[in-house]
Formats: C-alpha cells, sequence, structure tokens
C-alpha cells in the first residue's frame, strides 16, 4: 500500500517511509502520493511491533493520532491550507501536557493523570498539522541521565541494548533513531535533548534561554530549560523550532521578540566563520579519548567547508558551574513541584530514588547557597561570552565517551563528566545542537556546535553544512 509511484517531489523518498524525513512526508501527504491515515497507521504498527525493544514510548496515542490524521486529509481533499508538519506523525516527551493524553511525567504519583489542556508547545505542533503518535519516555520530572523509573521499563539505546539511551529526553532520542517518528519534542536543563541525542545518532537542539516559552510541563527551571526538537533531518527540526520560538505573552521570562527564519538562511553554509575548539581538560582523565579524538577529527574538518580555526583553543573557566547549575537546577524543580510531593509522605514513598534524594538535597540549601550560584553564573556567562570574541561558534564534544552500558552505572549514580560540556551551555544560557559525527566500537557520538544567545539560526546553518558534507542519515539501527 506504501510503495508509491516516485515523481520529481519525491525521487528520494526512502523505500521504508519510516526512515523519511518530516518534510519529505508532508510533501507526499499534501500532494495526496500518501494520506495522513496510512502515514500514522503505518508508524503505530511500526512502534507497536518494534518498541519492545526499546520502550521508548510510555503511551502510544491510537485513537488520538488518528483523529487528528483524518481531519488532515479531510482539509488537503478539500482545498484548504495546511500546516508546515501536516500529517507528520511527532512524539512528545511524556513531561508535556497532552489534553485527553496520559502524560505521567515518568511519575507513579501521576501514572493516571490526564491534562485538561495541552502545552503550549504541543498546541503549536497540531496547530501546524502535526500528529501527536504518542508520548515518550522520560526519568522521573526529568531529573535523572538515565530514561529509568517506576512507570515503564527503562528506555534502552536502539544501538546496543545493553546501554542506556540517555535522558532525560531519553524516549524522544531513541525513538527518532529507531525509526518510530522523523521528529520528537524534549526538553533540555542540562543536556537532556543532546544527551540521549548524541548517544542514540540523532540531532537534538537547544534553544538558548528564553527562547521558546515555558508552558505546561511536571517539572522546570528558570535559568536553564528549553524545550526544542530532535530529529535525523536539520531542515526537519529548523521547522519545528520556528513553532516552538514564537513569543508568548504568557511566559514573562522568554524574549518577546520574533525570531528569525530558520529555514530562509539554512543553506548558506559556514564559509568565513570563525570557529573555536573547547576541550574540557578538568575531564581529561574522565573520558574516552578515542571518542574525543573522533569528535575533534570531525570538527577540524569543518575547515573544508570555509570555516576557519582560531590559533589558540578556547578555554572556559568552569571550576565551580556543576555546583552552581545544581543548586539552580535543583531547587527551581523543588520550588515548583518537589516541595509539595516530598512534604506528602505517600506521595515520598512513590517516588524513585533519584527524585528522592535530589529534593531532600534542594531542601537544605538556603539562600545565601542560591544567591551565591546565582552570581557564579553570572561570571561564567561572561567568561562564556568572552569566548565568543574572537570566534562566531564553538565546538566540543556533547559528551566524552559512548552511552554507558546500564550495569556499570548504580541506580541513582550522578556522573558530573557526563555533562560537563553540555551543562555550561545551560547555565550560561546559550544554544547549542548535538550533530551526529561518526562511531567508535559501534556506537555513535556527537559533535556540539555552540552559539550566543538566539543565534539558533547559525547554529542550524552549521548543522545543515554538516548535513550536507557527511550526511549522518545513512546508517541506522538494526531493529
Amino acid at each position: 500500500m506504501l510503495n508509491k509511484t516516485k515523481t520529481d517531489a519525491t525521487a528520494d523518498f526512502p523505500a521504508d517511509i519510516h526512515w523519511a524525513s518530516a518534510w519529505q512526508l508532508r510533501e507526499a501527504i499534501v500532494a495526496r502520493r500518501l494520506s495522513a491515515v496510512e502515514v500514522a497507521k503505518h508508524f503505530i504498527a511500526r512502534i507497536s511491533r518494534l518498541d519492545r525493544r526499546t520502550h521508548s514510548f510510555v503511551t502510544l496515542a491510537v485513537d488520538a493520532a488518528l483523529e487528528q490524521a483524518q481531519a488532515i486529509d479531510r482539509r488537503i481533499h478539500r482545498g484548504e491550507p495546511v500546516g508546515p508538519l501536516a500529517g507528520v506523525p511527532v512524539s512528545i516527551k511524556d513531561q508535556f501536557w497532552t489534553k485527553g493524553i496520559r502524560t505521567t511525567s515518568g511519575s507513579r504519583i501521576y501514572a493516571n493523570h490526564v491534562p485538561e489542556e495541552d502545552s503550549l508547545h504541543v498546541a503549536r505542533v497540531k496547530a501546524a498539522g502535526g500528529v501527536i503518535i504518542g508520548k515518550t519516555a522520560t526519568p522521573e520530572f526529568g531529573t535523572f541521565w538515565r530514561t529509568v523509573g517506576r512507570i515503564a521499563p527503562e528506555c534502552l539505546n536502539p544501538w546496543d541494548s545493553r546501554c542506556t539511551s540517555g535522558g532525560s529526553s531519553g524516549g524522544a532520542g531513541a525513538s527518532v533513531a529507531a525509526g518510530f517518528g522523523p521528529l520528537a519534542l524534549g526538553s533540555d536543563s542540562g543536556g537532556s535533548i543532546r544527551l540521549p541525542s548524541a548517544m542514540c545518532g540523532v540531532l537534538g537542539v537547544l534553544p538558548s534561554n528564553g527562547r521558546v516559552p515555558s508552558h505546561g510541563s511536571l517539572g522546570s527551571t528558570l535559568f536553564l530549560c528549553s524545550a526544542g526538537p530532535i530529529s535525523r533531518d536539520v531542515r526537519d527540526a529548523a521547522t519545528l523550532l520556528q513553532l516552538l520560538a514564537q513569543p508568548s505573552a504568557d511566559d514573562p521570562l522568554c524574549r518577546l521578540d520574533e525570531p528569525p527564519d530558520y529555514l530562509a538562511r539554512l543553506d548558506e553554509g559556514i564559509a568565513g566563520l570563525r570557529l573555536g575548539w573547547w576541550e574540557d581538560q578538568s575531564v581529561a582523565d574522565q573520558v574516552d579519548a578515542d571518542v574525543v579524538a573522533t569528535i575533534r577529527k570531525a570538527a577540524l574538518g569543518l575547515s573544508d567547508l570555509g570555516g576557519s580555526f582560531v590559533d589558540e583553543p578556547v578555554v572556559l573557566d568552569t571550576q565551580g558551574i556543576d555546583e552552581a547549575w545544581r543548586v539552580l537546577d535543583f531547587v527551581d524543580r523543588y520550588a515548583s513541584l518537589g516541595e509539595s510531593l516530598y512534604a506528602d509522605v505517600a506521595a515520598r514513598r512513590k517516588l524513585t530514588q533519584y527524585a528522592r534524594e535530589r529534593f531532600a538535597w534542594a531542601k537544605g540549601v538556603s539562600g545565601a547557597d542560591y544567591s551565591r550560584a546565582v552570581r557564579r553564573r553570572a561570571g561564567f556567562v561572561r567568561s562564556f561570552q568572552a569566548a565568543f570574541q574572537n570566534c562566531d561558534l564553538v565546538l566540543a564534544p556533547t559528551l566524552g565517551f559512548t552511552a554507558p552500558v546500564i550495569e556499570s552505572v548504580g541506580p541513582a549514580q550522578r556522573i558530573p563528566a557526563l555533562v560537563a560540556y553540555t551543562l555550561a551551555v545551560n547555565l550560561a544560557g546559550f544554544t547549542s545542537a548535538t550533530v551526529p559525527c561518526g562511531f567508535v566500537n559501534g556506537m555513535p557520538v556527537g559533535l556540539q556546535v555552540i552559539a550566543p544567545p538566539n543565534q539558533e539560526s547559525l547554529v542550524l546553518r552549521a548543522a545543515r553544512a554538516i548535513e550536507q558534507a557527511w550526511p549522518w542519515s545513512g546508517r541506522k539501527p538494526a531493529m
């Protein structure tokens, strides 16, 4: 049924539609070479058959997805205009509210929680014609780097089921890597989009602080957290980010300026851009040298695309930033959600070990501790800004090793070296993306492209240049 005759619009359309990009699917649906219902049924069947290996979905929204797909087909049949995601399956991290669809945030406390409204992000996806295919797995309230909790089995890496998919958007990253949908909505306060994307071999984008409004999530932070896209295609990520980044008067902390057109300059390349390489020497003895060398080689390859590296490597003063980040992240989550749950003895018993320990630690943080963390953040922002006086983009590993084997780490173990390169970007409020750049021992690794606030367009341009020069979408895990 899905083997359609190829025409100019779908000349490069994959034989298996689950590896098609979002824009390819939309073109085929709008041209009526595929129906949105066909596409939705295909992905529902694939997830139902294969996700038992990865556990990337917590809830599959079969009825809602088919209803949305039918509505898109009717609009196309009547010749009515449709949005930029018309008929495209989009998965939603289970932290974000979805009207009429269970939203657990990975917590037993919310095991049967069904919101009465959509988060702003989900509403924008729907308004653009996106079909909400289901909710992807997250650790409880997005507070752990492995996607493990007490709601569903741990989410596993599609490349090797012995390994973690990362977190906290681990279900989102694994679902895109496994061909369960071309686009996923995730969130990131210390690496939660970029770490699972790098571990699973896909693209993940962190928007700068305030670029994407906050609304409708179980667990968030003031300075650090942002919603963003995970995909296999840069154009797809740019399309979703365009929707997410529109301002909202309902969020007093978001930017109110209109975002630039991320698609308009996507193919301008990086010729003439100044590039800096950042390698954190403080974790040099805690990372895999082969992984860092592979990523560095990929980064230096950007000089072949017209970028020029500055003479001196980027050096950042990261002393104390892990502690500052921990205070800001843990305390903000405690204030917005954890305090009431931790005070309720019955609810506290339902928490995972890592969530309970995090809330208990946050409870003991003083106002003076929080003030010192704010000051350390301000100082680090200044130092990060200084790094961009001599370069337009900073390149770095996303993380310095491949996805850890699950049995090698504890159930609540925190590994500072894991977030050494990602956490710093959140703390500064900058933007970055992780781009697939190779494999080490059969597992994917990611190059992180970093830019100052509101320079998402520049990050996407660099990611697109890499994608065109060294396409990554052709290599897929054996499902």
